[in-house]
Order: structure tokens, then C-alpha cells, then sequence
């Protein structure tokens, strides 16, 4: 598929047809994911024990992790927006294949067992390509705020795609509810057809004479060596290491114990998006913020002060501000990271540079849960969380120590 070239863009990306389509379509397919998670956990308790759902729910994460580092050189060497229109209709196929046969069977588990690993193989390919395209499709200078943009999207796939999944689960059951998540990722196709790309500048080295293996060798030596990519991956490593156990598992245990329900937990959820996506729509608006790699520092910081915090809060209405803060402040430190990411990375490098950060965020930091979940039942919530939140500060701490990443700026 031959990409259509644009010159440097000069539009603001809120305002650019192009980077809106991408948008669309980038919407699309995380709500068809938000559906698509949703209906498979309902499939699997349907046709198995609690248990087997369990490892039906779990069985994309191994294909995903192991083979992340190599869907970011596959992002690189194809050109990331072809790579996102494949993976986009790969995913689209499989999910309306298991609908129809849920609806003409009842085939059991091997279906949403397979249908799982094949989502996790797609998005070790997806994932560093879609962290890529941004670079391709708008300037430096806009990529701040396209994070914002990005992160607004996933918001509203989170708070919208639930409801819709159990729309469909309500009218149709499973087959329905993958029917809509089948067709909610082919909105994104002809969307994603329609961007147009920058190409990129020859190094000179025909691709040709270039193995997979040395692309993957010179991928990780340009993150290691490079003054800031390197030190703002071990940031973002510590700070989601630290921030996955309390927001997932022990946010859970906190609302079981103090007696708030799953409502309660609902509401806490809610006002970490609610924070989250304010910091969102503040980057969006404002396009960048001054001194990011400071700001990213100290956000990280005092959002494991707030982290820390959460488990000590009785009652429910301060457990939600707390969580506001936490979302407000690790969504700005996210965003700050991400768009450091995109913008001090050569955009030939950007697909490898994206998987590392991919893997260790959705590949590598999803394990600590069942040890925090471990820790919580032999010590108890409050040190968990306190030296939860103490990891998650050394990201910050990092972030600060490090001059490139402190010093590190976003294109005006």
C-alpha cells in the first residue's frame, strides 16, 4: 500500500482535517476494543468456570509481551500507518468471525481463547506503530498536543465503550456485543486509508542489507545511548510499576474494606478519569507547557504522594478527590512523558522507540498485580501503597536527577 505524502504541516492539530481523521479513527478502534474486552469476559464466564475466564482474559498478555520489541521494528521497517491499517482489519476480521460462530454455536472456550491471543499478537505489532504514525501526519511542534488528543480519545472509549458493550450484551448477548466490536473497528479503516503521511529522509543504508535482528540491536542502542529517551524510560517504568498494583488490585481490596461496594469503586474510577482527562484537554488546549521534563518530574512525584495517600482516606467523597489528584497528576506526567517520547525520537526510530515504552508499560508492569495482591493479604493496604507510591516516586526522582530529561523541552 503506497502512502499518500504530505509537506511539513502547518495547521494546528485540533484544527488539521488530516490529524482528525486520524483521530476518528484512532477513536474507533479503542471503543471496538472497550466492546471487544467486554464481551469476551462476559463469553468466557458464560462458557467456562471463573477460573478459566481468568486465563481466557489473561491469554493475550504473553503473545503481547513477547512480542512487542519486534512489532516496533515491523512498525519501522513497513511505515506505521500501513501497519495500523493491517492490524486494524486483522482484528476486525477475527472478532466477526467468533460473533458468527457464537451465533450459529456454542463452541466453548477455544474460540475466545484463540481470538485472545491473536488480539495480543496484533497489538505488539499495533501498538509501536500506532505510537509512531503521530510524528508521520503533523509537526513537532503539534505533537504535544496530539498526546492530549490521544489521550482524550482513550477517555472516551473508556466511559463510552463499556456502556455500548452492554448494550449489545442486553440485545444479542456475546455474538451481538462482538458483532458491534467487529464493526466499531471497521470504522477505522477507511479512516486510517484516508491519512496521509510524511515520508522520511534516507540514512543511506538500503533496507535491504538491514536484518530484523540489527534493526532491533540498533533500535536499543539509540534508546540506551540517547541523552534523554534513555533515563525517561526507566522514569516511566518505575512510575507505572509503582501506580499499576494500587489503581487495579488495591483499589478493589480499599473499596471492599472500607465498605463502599462496586458503586463506590465506580465512583472513585470515575474521578480518576475525570483528573486524567483534565489533564488531557489541558494539553490539547494549551498545545505544550513549558520546562516539560521538570513538569513531568514533579508530577510524578506528587502524584505518588497522592497514591500514598489513597489508602489512608475514610471516607468515600475524599477517596474520589483523592483519585482526581491521581488522575490529574499522573495523566499530565503521562502525557508530559509521551509527548518527550514522540518528539526527541528520530521518527525512523519512533516504532522502536515505542515499543520499548509499550512493553514495559503493558507488557512487563501488569505482572506486579497478583504480587501486590499478595503483599496486601500479608501486610496490609497502607504499606503496600506506601511503597507503591515510593516506586512511583523514583520515577520522578529520575526525571529530576537526570539534567537531559530535567532540562528536556517540547518544540514551541
Amino acid at each position: 500500500m503506497t502512502a499518500t505524502l504530505i509537506p511539513p504541516a502547518t495547521a494546528q492539530a485540533h484544527r488539521d482535517p488530516n490529524v482528525l481523521r486520524w483521530l476518528g479513527a484512532y477513536t474507533a478502534s479503542m471503543l471496538g476494543d472497550s466492546v471487544y474486552y467486554l464481551a469476551l469476559s462476559w463469553a468466557a464466564v458464560q462458557a467456562g468456570t471463573p477460573a478459566q475466564a481468568g486465563l481466557v482474559m489473561s491469554a493475550s498478555a504473553v503473545p503481547r509481551a513477547v512480542l512487542m520489541l519486534g512489532g516496533g521494528v515491523i512498525a519501522d521497517r513497513l511505515g506505521p500507518r500501513r501497519v495500523v491499517i493491517g492490524s486494524d482489519a486483522v482484528r476486525c476480521g477475527a472478532v466477526l468471525a467468533v460473533a458468527a460462530l457464537l451465533f450459529v454455536t456454542s463452541p466453548g472456550l477455544w474460540p475466545l481463547a484463540l481470538l485472545a491471543v491473536v488480539f495480543g499478537a496484533v497489538d505488539a505489532v499495533f501498538l509501536p506503530a500506532v505510537g509512531a504514525l503521530p510524528a508521520r501526519i503533523t509537526g513537532k511542534d503539534q505533537l504535544a498536543r496530539v498526546q492530549g488528543m490521544r489521550g482524550l480519545a482513550i477517555r472516551c472509549a473508556s466511559v463510552v465503550g463499556a456502556p455500548l458493550g452492554g448494550l449489545g450484551v442486553a440485545l444479542g448477548g456475546a455474538p451481538a456485543a462482538f458483532a458491534l466490536a467487529g464493526a466499531l473497528i471497521a470504522v477505522s479503516v477507511p479512516l486510517l486509508v484516508s491519512v496521509r503521511v510524511r515520508d522520511l529522509p534516507q540514512d543511506g543504508t538500503p533496507r535491504a542489507a538491514r536484518t530484523p535482528w540489527s534493526d532491533l540491536a540498533e533500535g536499543l542502542r539509540y534508546v540506551r545511548r540517547h541523552p534523554v529517551l534513555g533515563p525517561l524510560m526507566l522514569a516511566i517504568a518505575l512510575g507505572d510499576l509503582g501506580f499499576v498494583g494500587p489503581l487495579n488490585v488495591g483499589l478493589t481490596l480499599l473499596a471492599d474494606r472500607r465498605g463502599w461496594g462496586a458503586s463506590g469503586m465506580g465512583w472513585v474510577l470515575a474521578g480518576f478519569g475525570a483528573g486524567a482527562g483534565a489533564a488531557s484537554l489541558l494539553l490539547t488546549v494549551r498545545g505544550r507547557l513549558p520546562r516539560a521534563g521538570l513538569v513531568a518530574g514533579y508530577a510524578i512525584i506528587a502524584g505518588s504522594v497522592a497514591i500514598g495517600a489513597l489508602a489512608h482516606v475514610p471516607a468515600l467523597p475524599a477517596a474520589v478527590g483523592t483519585a482526581a489528584v491521581v488522575g490529574l497528576l499522573t495523566g499530565l506526567s503521562g502525557a508530559m512523558c509521551g509527548a518527550l517520547l514522540q518528539t526527541q525520537a528520530d521518527p525512523a526510530y519512533l516504532g522502536r522507540v515505542t515499543s520499548v515504552s509499550s512493553l514495559v508499560s503493558l507488557g512487563l508492569t501488569p505482572l506486579s498485580m497478583p504480587f501486590a495482591a499478595a503483599a496486601i493479604g500479608a501486610w496490609g493496604l497502607g504499606p503496600v501503597f506506601a511503597v507503591s507510591a515510593a516506586v512511583c516516586g523514583l520515577g520522578g526522582v529520575v526525571a529530576l536527577a537526570v539534567p537531559g530529561l530535567r532540562r528536556a523541552e517540547l518544540p514551541g
